[in-house]
């Protein structure tokens, strides 16, 4: 059965066509037999009907813009043909990931360095591809805790912590030109 997800007057990005709109009417489509309609569709003004999964919500538009679509896609490598790199997952390829819209910007690992571990450089890439994913799973959590701070566990309360404290190296500007950088670590380097 269907429900409806988007309510009349709210502003809706209508994805096939590329625009803003308004939701003028918000159309069940009933059955007979049936307690609930079995689709739903939303007039928008703009010459025919849409399903829920063409459009999106204001908010699920912020969303995606705030946390970006990082992709991972694979180019040919240059220094090892396919039968050179059977022992790769993938051969004659590496893994890129891509951060930004336009398929540039983002991750990329040398050749020698593919090579000598091939498995764990996959996995990275797929982690580095799941990144705002599980930013925004750190984001959700605090959040849900800081509504419901009654009846939680202690457990759930120290893993929030750790949350927010992932959010800050995130969201910490990179230092100004003339900042004094790190010392070492090691007493005898000074």
């Amino acid at each position: 059965m269907a429900k409806a997800i988007f309510h009349r007057r709210q502003r809706v990005w209508v994805e096939p066509v590329g625009t803003w709109a308004l939701i003028d009417k918000v159309n069940p489509i009933w059955a007979k037999g049936f307690d609930e309609p079995i689709r739903v569709t939303y007039d928008c003004g703009l010459g025919r009907e849409f399903r829920a999964e063409e459009l999106k919500s204001e908010s699920d538009v912020e969303q995606a813009r705030d946390i970006g679509q990082w992709r991972l896609m694979r180019a040919r490598n240059k220094w090892h043909s396919a039968e050179e790199s059977g022992h790769h997952p993938f051969p004659g390829t590496y893994p890129v990931v891509v951060t930004d819209p336009n398929d540039w910007g983002g991750w990329r690992v040398p050749g020698a360095e593919y090579d000598r571990d091939p498995a764990l450089i996959e996995m990275q890439a797929r982690l580095i591809t799941l990144s705002p994913k599980l930013l925004k799973l750190a984001k959700d959590l605090v959040t849900y805790v800081r509504q419901e701070t009654e009846d939680l566990p202690e457990e759930v309360m120290e893993l929030a912590k750790r949350a927010e404290n992932l959010r800050h190296l995130v969201e910490t500007e990179a230092p100004e030109a003339g900042v004094q950088k790190v010392q070492s670590a090691d007493p005898a380097a000074r």
